[in-house]
């Protein structure tokens, strides 16, 4: 008769417990079952698709939210963007927090008030009261989403990494894209408030399969064994309560700000996945200006346009895949067969072949549009974009990832969270206004302009980023 987690974690030398008692310990999340891990994979992948879809579901009903508590546009859009400024704040303390008392925590107590915060949108009598549950409903869906990256790093070694984050990647942009396709077909249907019932019906889903999740991050599940066996447990676990407090303010609270403004390889790969995730979501706002006004479509119709975006987004999942299985994979057999690791740097392949992706769609959908010329053109122009997006986003993902392990993951991840959505919520409100003054062909190329800028950031890190991670004080640990 097999012996249980519980029988081999007694037999553990005390000395051990600070690590894996062995390569085969089943305490580690990357020795559970396959049907395990697959599970384990489909919650931060579920939260991912969910949260962002939060946002832009909202969109097509921002017209009635305008007739209904007679506000202007600019406010009418303000749920909106307050839901987005949510998803930036939360992952500051959430990812942290997951570092210090575990993963787990922090999707089953997040997501039971995301949907509070939703029915309250949902009833909502005033704008003012639609604007405060909709900040709330968007902080507390962020936390699950910030540590879905640490959670699969914690389950799945780097070598078999790829898929599996291409695959929650990829979710965290079908997701805003299937937003608008739904919230469309049920404002025009039902009315705005439907909006929020779609999305209150998803959280009962998500947060079902979340009651079965065991803890995966590596630091807590060592540090509960220490506690079983009476063995002395990990710094800053022990001591009176302020001395816990001060760890957990020094060196967690302020570790994703600190790497986001003393990191270079964090620093610019913020910046690259913000502005593209900045333009994402302005597009959920000037993409029905476009096709409404310049080519007459209803409602309902413009929310189809948005497959665009979900058809690109299933494109680059494929080329990531395939990169993954005939590429990475291969690389990563090679290097152990010499007793050595693949270097990051090998990740950055996606982001070169997404980076110019990004102008070409801008120019190509702007100046179509300017000429109107037919709709499919613009539609295929939002499938570059989201290919390219998702190629570069992937990219970043996997890179801090490799860069900083399951240790210090999350914490890079969760500042890369907070500037995305902090430039997703900034972009929405100018973004309708520009292409009015501007047009479609001005207002895109001088975005575009922007992200021919950005280009160099995946080709520089090729060549210079392994002598910026030698001189990183937060050293890669799975």
């Amino acid at each position: 008769m097999g012996r249980t987690a519980h029988d081999v974690e007694a037999n553990v030398e005390p000395s051990s417990a600070t690590d894996w008692s062995s390569p085969n310990d089943p305490g580690n999340p990357q020795n559970w079952p396959k049907w395990k891990l697959l599970y384990h994979t489909l919650i931060p992948t579920s939260v991912a698709f969910l949260c962002p879809f939060g946002s832009s579901v909202y969109t097509p009903g921002h017209q009635q939210v305008m007739n209904d508590f007679h506000v202007s546009r600019e406010v009418a859009l303000l749920p909106f963007c307050l839901y987005l400024l949510g998803l930036a704040f939360g992952p500051v303390l959430a990812a942290p927090v997951s570092e210090t008392l575990g993963r787990k925590i922090v999707y089953t107590s997040a997501l039971p008030i995301f949907a509070a915060f939703t029915i309250g949108a949902g009833f909502s009598q005033s704008i003012t009261a639609l604007i405060v549950c909709r900040f709330f409903s968007g902080l507390f869906s962020s936390p699950g989403l910030s540590i879905g990256t640490g959670t699969i790093s914690d389950i799945w070694p780097p070598e078999k990494r790829g898929a599996p984050m291409a695959i929650f990647v990829a979710s965290v942009q079908v997701g805003p894209s299937l937003g608008p396709l739904i919230g469309g077909y049920v404002t025009v249907n039902k009315n705005w408030r439907w909006t929020q019932w779609v999305l209150l019906m998803g959280l009962a889903i998500v947060f079902t399969i979340t009651l079965g999740m065991s803890e995966t991050y590596k630091k807590v599940i060592l540090q509960r064994r220490a506690k079983r066996l009476g063995i002395p447990g990990l710094p800053g676990q022990e001591g009176t309560l302020a001395k816990k407090i001060k760890f957990f303010a020094t060196k967690t609270i302020v570790r994703p700000l600190h790497m986001l403004c003393r990191e270079p390889v964090v620093t610019l790969f913020d910046i690259y996945v913000a502005f593209n995730f900045g333009l994402l979501n302005a597009f959920f706002a000037a993409f029905s200006w476009v096709f409404e006004d310049v080519y007459g479509f209803s409602l309902g119709t413009t929310g189809l346009t948005y497959l665009g975006q979900t058809v690109g987004s299933m494109v680059g999942l494929v080329i990531m895949l395939f990169v993954y299985k005939y590429v990475w994979a291969a690389q990563s057999q090679r290097a152990k067969a010499q007793g050595q690791k693949v270097s990051p740097e090998r990740r950055l392949i996606i982001a070169k072949l997404g980076a110019p992706l990004i102008p070409v769609s801008l120019f190509w959908f702007g100046w179509t549009a300017e000429y109107r010329i037919h709709w499919v053109s613009p539609v295929v122009a939002e499938a570059f974009f989201a290919c390219g997006n998702l190629l570069i986003f992937t990219c970043a993902s996997l890179y801090l990832t490799d860069c900083y392990g399951a240790l210090y993951g999350a914490s890079a991840w969760s500042s890369n969270t907070f500037l995305r959505y902090l430039f997703a919520s900034v972009f929405p409100l100018f973004a309708v206004q520009m292409f009015e003054g501007l047009g479609p062909g001005w207002a895109t190329s001088l975005l575009g302009f922007i992200s021919v800028l950005l280009i160099p950031i995946p080709f520089a890190f090729d060549r210079y980023g392994g002598r910026l991670r030698l001189k990183s004080k937060y050293t890669s640990g799975e």
